[in-house]
């Protein structure tokens, strides 16, 4: 593995009184795509809010680029399962990516241009004066990624992004995001119930497990994907080595 882009040490977080996540060590190296799953209430949202900066853990460390992350920052974009309340429904496709480049103070006669480029990248250009609400749920997807990209940053955080999309319309975002990875050389932390999308897109996948205790951390397994790129929806899921990540990795999703 490369140089860490990411590093969490021991990141232990409760809520409520109940531990979420016990802890913790992980290292997301530069350009690498990691895939986290596991069954429902697990902390798998939770350890990508506590990399972001939104959820301080109660022990342990988190660093961005070797720097302590204590609290968000522009350096690390996420992107939320729920696109519809993650744009703003009054403002344009362009709109909504300028949002990023003006939380970041650029200056007005630069975003034009920014905004195109960013949209071009999506595919989106021809559809930068249209709202929201004309666009399918892909699109709308593809506009919040434009407007993470739109940020530069040096981690994108992705939490279920493709899970209330249908089958085909997953598939090809699942291609585009590993087009803009390897053409880009992004970092990605990306959270998942499916277990296929995980290994189709990962360069590793985590896996963590519910309730965990001192004898059953949450960090259940951390297995490579030594699957060549780029793949392909069919053949890729049809190769050897898929099926036998499939099955070592299938009983993770359950309360092993």
């Amino acid at each position: 593995m490369g140089e860490a882009l990411l590093r969490m040490e021991g990141v232990a977080i409760h809520l409520g009184g109940r531990e979420i996540l016990s802890p913790t060590d992980l290292r997301v190296a530069r350009g690498e795509f990691v895939c986290v799953i596991g069954p429902s209430g697990c902390g798998k949202t939770t350890l990508l809010r506590a990399a972001a900066g939104f959820v301080a853990p109660q022990a342990g460390t988190v660093a961005l680029a070797g720097r302590p992350v204590q609290g968000p920052s522009r350096a690390a974009a996420f992107v939320f399962q729920d696109y519809g309340r993650a744009l703003l429904p009054w403002r344009s496709v362009a709109g909504n990516v300028s949002l990023a480049l003006e939380a970041a103070g650029v200056a007005a006669a630069e975003r034009p241009a920014r905004i195109d480029r960013v949209l071009q990248t999506v595919g989106l250009a021809p559809h930068a004066a249209k709202f929201p609400a004309q666009l399918s749920g892909g699109m709308q997807q593809r506009v919040q990624i434009a407007r993470c990209l739109a940020q530069e940053p040096t981690l994108l955080m992705m939490d279920e992004p493709f899970g209330a999309l249908d089958a085909m319309t997953r598939e090809n975002l699942q291609d585009e995001l590993a087009r803009l990875v390897r053409e880009q050389g992004l970092t990605v932390l990306f959270v998942t119930h499916d277990l296929e999308e995980a290994i189709y897109l990962g360069d590793r996948v985590l896996a963590l497990r519910s309730n965990p205790t001192a004898d059953r951390p949450s960090l259940a397994a951390l297995i490579d994907v030594p699957i060549a790129r780029p793949r392909h929806q069919l053949e890729t899921r049809e190769h050897p080595e898929f099926l036998r990540l499939r099955r070592e990795l299938y009983h993770y999703l359950g309360h092993d």
